[in-house]
C-alpha cells in the first residue's frame, strides 16, 4: 500500500508520462445546429491551486481587470475533499464527490477489486467509474459543439459522451501552445466551431506543492497564467466573434505544512488482513475488511490518536461535508473510519512522497483552501462582487448562459447564476 500510494501521489502530481500522445481527437461527424450558430462563446479557464486571494498576492494584473469589469466572488468553496480530480469534476458536473464516484484523485472500490487514479489513463478515460454528465456532454446533447483541452476527464467516456475536440492529458504544451489552440478552435467555420471550451492549467498547482505558496515559484506561476489569459482575451478578442464570455476558476487553495514532524500513520492499521487505507496525508481514509470490527477499531484509534488529527465514523462525518458512508452513491468507494489532521499537518507513511505545499483540508476550518471565480462578457454584469459560493454552482452558470436544459439530478442550483449573469 505505501508504495501504491508513493506511485499514484507522482501520477496525480504530475501526470507526466515518457510516451504520450499529443494529436488531438475531432469527432468529426458532429455539427453546431442553426441555434446553437447564435449562442454565447464560454471559455472556462481552470488554473489549479490558484488560491483565491493569489491574483492580489501577486499581482495578476489580467485576472484583476477581468475580475474587476465582470463578477468576482469573495471566494468559491471546493467540495470536500479539496484535492484536484474531484474537484475539476465537481466544476464541470454539479456533483459533489461523493454523489460522482469521483470520492478522491485515487482509491479502492470494493465491488469491483480495483483501485481508480486520475493519473492512469486506463481508468480516467473508463467513465463506467463515475457517474454525471459533464457539462461538455450537456452541450453536446443540445447539437452544441464543444471542445475541451485537459480538463480532468474530458478524454473519457463519464456521461457518455467527450467533447467534439479533447486531449489525452499530457504537459508537453506551454502556454502560448495551449492559447494557439484554444484561437485555432474559434477560428473554425461558424458549422463546426465549438461554443464552450475548457481549458486547464498546472502550473500553479505543481509550484506550490514543490515549492509552498509562499514561494517566488509560485509567484511566477500564477504570473505565467495571468499572461497567457491575458493573451488569450487579445488574441480571441481580434477574431471579432461575437459574445465571447470567459470564466475562470480554480479547484481548492495550497497552504505550507509541516514536513519536519508528520503524523505517523496508526501502526494498527498496517495489519492489511484488516484494513486497508488510502493516504492523501491530509486525509486517511480506512476500509475495515470485517465490517463487525468497524466500531471496536474506531474506539481504539480514538484512544491512541494525538491532538494533531480528529477520528471519525464515516457515518457521523459533518453533514455539511456530503462526505458521509450514506453520502457514497456506490457505496463501496470511501471506507469506515477517517483520520482528518487539523491544519499545517499531515500523515506520512516511512518513504511517503512529501512536498511543503498541500491541499485537501475542510475549507470552512482551513480558508486557504478557498479557490477562485471571476468571469466577464457581455453575458456577466459588470463591475459587481458576489459572496463564496460553492463550485457546484458553476454548472447552473453555464447552463444558463448557453441556455442548456437539463432535467437529471445535481447538487448546484441556479441561484450564482441569477446573481452573476444579465438576464437571468
Amino acid at each position: 500500500m505505501k508504495n501504491f500510494l508513493k506511485v499514484c501521489f507522482l501520477l496525480v502530481f504530475s501526470l507526466s508520462f515518457a510516451q504520450v500522445d499529443t494529436a488531438q481527437v475531432v469527432l468529426s461527424d458532429r455539427r453546431n445546429s442553426e441555434e446553437a450558430k447564435a449562442k454565447p462563446y464560454v471559455i472556462v479557464i481552470s488554473a489549479d491551486g490558484f488560491r483565491h486571494d493569489y491574483a492580489k498576492k501577486y499581482g495578476a494584473k489580467s485576472l484583476l481587470a477581468l475580475a474587476e469589469q465582470g463578477v468576482q466572488a469573495k471566494a468559491m468553496v471546493p467540495s470536500y475533499p479539496s484535492v484536484t480530480g474531484p474537484n475539476h469534476y465537481a466544476l464541470i458536473t454539479g456533483l459533489y464527490p461523493s454523489h460522482s464516484g469521483f470520492v478522491d484523485n485515487y482509491f479502492y472500490d470494493r465491488r469491483r477489486e480495483d483501485d481508480f487514479s486520475m493519473g492512469r489513463r486506463e481508468k480516467i478515460t473508463d467513465g463506467s467509474w463515475l457517474k454525471g454528465l459533464p457539462l461538455w456532454g450537456l452541450a453536446e446533447k443540445n447539437k452544441v459543439l464543444s471542445a475541451s483541452l485537459f480538463w480532468v476527464a474530458s478524454n473519457g467516456t463519464a456521461g457518455g459522451i467527450r467533447p467534439t475536440y479533447y486531449y489525452d492529458y499530457h504537459e508537453k504544451f506551454n502556454a502560448s501552445e495551449r492559447v494557439a489552440i484554444v484561437e485555432n478552435w474559434l477560428k473554425l467555420p461558424q458549422a463546426v466551431r465549438p461554443h464552450l471550451i475548457t481549458l486547464y492549467f498546472y502550473e500553479v498547482d505543481k509550484m506550490g506543492h514543490l515549492h509552498g505558496p509562499d514561494s517566488e515559484q509560485t509567484q511566477k506561476a500564477v504570473q505565467m497564467v495571468d499572461q497567457a489569459v491575458g493573451d488569450l482575451m487579445k488574441k480571441v478578442d481580434a477574431l471579432g466573434l461575437k459574445n465571447v464570455n470567459y470564466i475562470f476558476v480554480s479547484d481548492h487553495g495550497m497552504l505550507s505544512v509541516d514536513t519536519e514532524s508528520p503524523l505517523k500513520i496508526p501502526e494498527l492499521l498496517k495489519d492489511s488482513n484488516r484494513y486497508r487505507f488510502v493516504n492523501a496525508q491530509t486525509l486517511l481514509r480506512v476500509q475495515v475488511k470485517d465490517k463487525k470490527q468497524v466500531l471496536s477499531t474506531y474506539r481504539e484509534l480514538k484512544k491512541n490518536k494525538t491532538a494533531d488529527y480528529k477520528v471519525y465514523l464515516a457515518s457521523k462525518f459533518p453533514k455539511r461535508l456530503h462526505y458521509r458512508t450514506s453520502d457514497d452513491v456506490f457505496g463501496t468507494r470511501m471506507g469506515e473510519i477517517y483520520l482528518v489532521p487539523r491544519k499545517g499537518k499531515i500523515f506520512l507513511n516511512e518513504g511517503d512522497y512529501k512536498t511543503p505545499g498541500k491541499h485537501g483540508y475542510d475549507p470552512k476550518k482551513v480558508p486557504e483552501m478557498k479557490a477562485t471565480f471571476y468571469a466577464t462578457g457581455p453575458e456577466f454584469k459588470t463591475h459587481k462582487t458576489v459572496g463564496e459560493f460553492k463550485n457546484v454552482e458553476l454548472y447552473g452558470v453555464v447552463a444558463e448562459l448557453l441556455d442548456l436544459p437539463y432535467s437529471h439530478p445535481i447538487d448546484g442550483t441556479k441561484k450564482t447564476a441569477k446573481k452573476v449573469l444579465k438576464r437571468k
